[in-house]
């Protein structure tokens, strides 16, 4: 039988980070596969970065191979396949390999350097570094719904205005209801899904995770005789401190729950852990995580929102001007928590349709290479798989297989995110009412009807890319006709 693209990829990311066997778990993003190694020292970064179809290699505390979307899932799942492990889980220590036939001192030696790697790689890392890759771990199993339910609750929006100007009978009233209630099976609950999440991640039983999400809604409270809140005595309201104080209150129940579990005896350990670690972190939650971080999170929506105000067109340019490293450093995923807490206040984050001009950007850059690099038949057939996905806002497969290797054009689309930048932050008032990919695919979800204001930035960012990179930012190596080309 022949081997399918997706099948061989799997085969040679295996055999590039030292076999199965060094793999200890596996989970995907929309571009990326995230593997967690046992010994780095068995990886070829060099011949993983040399994978057909392996669009760039970024190392982290997990080893993300970026192959685009799509195929990744594809390939993500044939390798969790071949384990006999499902997504997220821990691989089988035996997996990939066979102690049979191995001495005990070649055991005991493949022991030492797995703890000697996996202790290495604790010292090299640091609190900042793992806040991030936890906050990861919770948001991108997430990525799918949030793009599926942003751009039904989108869709929803502009049938709902289009009723409301008159272009739509009362008709429709019945169709935008359904739309709704499928966008808010995420948005509504979504205090759930992450305490569940950040419950996996934290190492608590994800059941009591989802728990402590969902007492932020403070179901069952009689809103004439609310709770009060005892810092400033007003009354608390349901989801106050937002996602932000769900996952610090599941961290703190992970921890609870891991010390319960050893002190109390195992014949009631089924009845009494879970019952005292929802008392005692339910109560915590309650009267003091959603005080705190809701002064937290309005203090922070506030300063952004202040930020953009007072900056204007200058602090958008900043903002599109340095977004693109911060993906490539795995820095963006701390914003995905704001942007929800900006949705949360005030109807829509300002910043999601600021930093979506990073990936324009990186468009007009790509089409100044395909015009000043045509004789470099290697890179245009890049461009040409890399763009279409870009436009539609997915631009990893463009900053690792385009711009990033070839140095100056990356800076040069970050010129031009950064004016596109400026001017959806210049005209001002652009928000998006939820999360999901950027490009041409975020024009649905633009609140309040100023989707032009968002393609005049978008225009921008790709023509200032283009122009930035067509005139700055193209390597002379990359004009020239390669070897592989004159075969």
């Amino acid at each position: 039988m022949t081997e399918t693209k997706e099948q061989r990829l799997a085969r040679e990311i295996y055999k590039n980070v030292g076999g199965m066997g060094n793999v200890e778990k596996i989970i995907h993003c929309m571009t990326r596969v995230r593997l967690t190694i046992a010994d780095y020292s068995k990886v070829n970064i060099e011949g993983l970065k040399a994978v057909d179809g392996v669009l760039g290699v970024v190392e982290d505390e997990t080893l993300q191979v970026v192959l685009g979307p799509g195929i990744v899932n594809k390939v993500a799942n044939l390798m969790v396949h071949e384990a006999g492990v499902k997504l997220g889980e821990n691989f089988p220590k035996s997996a990939g390999h066979k102690d049979a036939g191995r001495s005990n001192r070649e055991m005991a030696e493949a022991k030492a350097a797995e703890v000697k790697a996996r202790e290495k790689a604790k010292h090299k890392s640091n609190g900042f570094k793992r806040a991030l890759k936890s906050i990861s771990n919770i948001f991108v199993p997430l990525i799918p719904a949030f793009v599926g339910a942003g751009i039904i609750g989108g869709v929803a929006a502009i049938f709902q205005n289009m009723m409301t100007a008159g272009h739509l009978s009362q008709d429709w009233a019945t169709i935008i209801t359904t739309l709704n209630i499928i966008k808010n099976g995420l948005y509504a609950y979504l205090v759930i899904y992450v305490g569940i999440n950040s419950a996996n991640e934290f190492g608590a039983t994800p059941g009591l995770g989802g728990v402590i999400g969902a007492v932020t809604m403070l179901t069952g409270m009689d809103p004439k005789n609310p709770l009060p809140n005892i810092f400033t005595g007003d009354a608390l309201s349901p989801l106050q401190g937002g996602i932000i104080g769900v996952i610090f209150a599941v961290w703190i129940l992970a921890l609870v729950e891991k010390r319960l579990h050893k002190i109390v005896p195992n014949a009631v350990d089924i009845i009494v852990t879970p019952t005292i670690a929802l008392l005692v972190i339910g109560l915590f939650t309650i009267f003091i995580v959603m005080p705190v971080a809701g002064a937290v999170s309005g203090a922070l929506v506030g300063s952004i929102t202040w930020v953009l105000k007072v900056g204007g067109a200058f602090s958008g340019f900043i903002l599109g001007l340095f977004f693109l490293p911060m993906v490539m450093f795995g820095l963006h995923q701390i914003l995905t928590p704001i942007h929800i807490e900006m949705i949360n206040k005030t109807g829509m984050t300002p910043l999601l349709p600021i930093l979506a001009m990073a990936g324009a950007g990186q468009v007009g850059a790509a089409i100044a290479l395909w015009i000043r690099c045509r004789k470099n038949k290697k890179l245009v057939q890049l461009i040409k798989g890399a763009l279409p996905v870009g436009i539609m806002g997915i631009g990893e497969p463009l900053i690792y297989g385009v711009t990033l290797p070839l140095g100056r054009p990356f800076i040069t689309a970050c010129i031009g995110g950064g004016i596109g930048g400026a001017v959806i932050a210049g005209i001002g008032n652009i928000g998006a009412i939820a999360i999901g990919t950027s490009g041409i695919d975020l024009i649905p979800l633009i609140a309040h009807g100023r989707w032009l204001g968002y393609i005049a930035g978008l225009v921008a960012g790709y023509i200032g890319g283009f122009v930035a990179t067509y005139f700055f930012g193209i390597p002379k190596d990359a004009m020239k006709e390669t070897d592989a080309d004159r075969e």
